[in-house]
């Protein structure tokens, strides 16, 4: 099968995504092979590819936004068959007895093993994933429509949940790309108007064609002061400025893996009862709620395809803010 490895991380200018062949992995028990349709590209994979998180393996596959069929089941597999359609996402194994795992909270467990991280993802003809952490997608779905959702899509969803957002209230999205413009048209769907900070003249008119009520740059003012705000861009520099957005009492959720230091800033910035709060990981669960709001709105997925041999061009086009959306990888 065909693959895009990453050997040495490097800058992404540098193509450090190269194509291979290797030969077609088998199934063990517990685990499916998964015929690769369409695999979405983030910033996670563009922080691996550049060395920004460090390699747990190399070579590795990346990719973890999958959508596929499955070619092969091994034991230990009820529920999937071959011919089935499957979402395979970040999250890929946890040991599901430690502290975190038994508080429902899986997303933090210190055993947990991710997609094109630990294993080898989707930027391949086929790839081989734990079969109790697939998704269910239908059939009749576009896999590359359907694959920015599960990651972006269900990172997108956690984020707005732990940014404590309620029905109506005014949210700030900062930064624009393939989770905020799924986040967007959810909170929508809810009823809160959305204001978006971003720098792109494009992202801009996206976001006011999904439905917000305002954008313009991080250093411009919304037209009200935010009850919650998301944090996508990974620059700590922005931290400060989102705090002053909010109104006493608010929430600023930051959607990141990797990101710049964060300033020292006054205490009164984060005074007012205002609280910030990372993100990390999705459990299955939300990904069964993500993909069910997914049919109710349903979520418009933007997306720009690229073969696997323009990998590199892809998280490039991520990197400099190219992209109107999401990247999705078609082998």
């Amino acid at each position: 099968m065909r693959a895009l490895e990453l050997r040495h991380p490097k800058p992404i200018e540098r193509s450090p995504l190269i194509v291979v062949d290797r030969p077609l992995p088998r199934p063990g028990p517990g685990q499916v092979l998964v015929h690769v349709l369409a695999c979405g590209a983030c910033h996670t994979d563009l922080h691996l590819a550049e060395g920004d998180l460090p390699a747990i393996r190399v070579p590795v596959i990346l990719g973890h936004q999958i959508v596929g069929t499955i070619l092969e089941a091994g034991d230990g597999t009820a529920g999937w068959k071959p011919g089935d359609r499957i979402g395979i996402p970040w999250l890929h194994h946890t040991d599901g007895s430690c502290d975190a795992c038994r508080r429902g909270e899986e997303n933090l467990c210190h055993e947990a093993r991710f997609t094109g991280w630990h294993e080898d993802g989707g930027f391949a003809e086929a790839t081989l994933a734990e079969a109790e952490f697939g998704i269910h997608l239908p059939q009749e779905i576009e896999p590359e429509r359907a694959a920015p959702l599960l990651c972006s899509g269900i990172i997108g969803y956690r984020s707005l949940r732990k940014a404590d957002l309620h029905q109506g209230e005014r949210l700030g999205l900062m930064g624009f790309g393939a989770s905020a413009h799924l986040a967007l048209q959810i909170a929508r769907y809810w009823g809160c108007p959305v204001a978006v900070f971003t720098r792109s003249p494009g992202h801009r008119a996206l976001a006011l064609d999904l439905g917000a009520e305002w954008a313009g740059g991080i250093g411009e003012e919304a037209p009200w002061p935010l009850d919650r705000a998301i944090l996508f861009a990974p620059v700590g520099a922005l931290v400060p400025d989102a705090l002053r957005k909010l109104r006493p009492g608010g929430t600023l959720a930051v959607n990141a893996i990797h990101m710049t230091p964060i300033p020292e800033m006054p205490y009164a910035v984060l005074h007012g009862e205002r609280t910030l709060r990372s993100v990390a990981n999705a459990t299955r669960q939300d990904g069964v709620e993500l993909l069910d709001l997914a049919a109710k709105i349903p979520l418009r997925s933007v997306v720009q395809v690229y073969s696997l041999e323009a990998g590199n061009q892809a998280l490039a086009d991520l990197k400099h803010s190219r992209l109107e959306a999401a990247a999705v990888i078609v082998p």
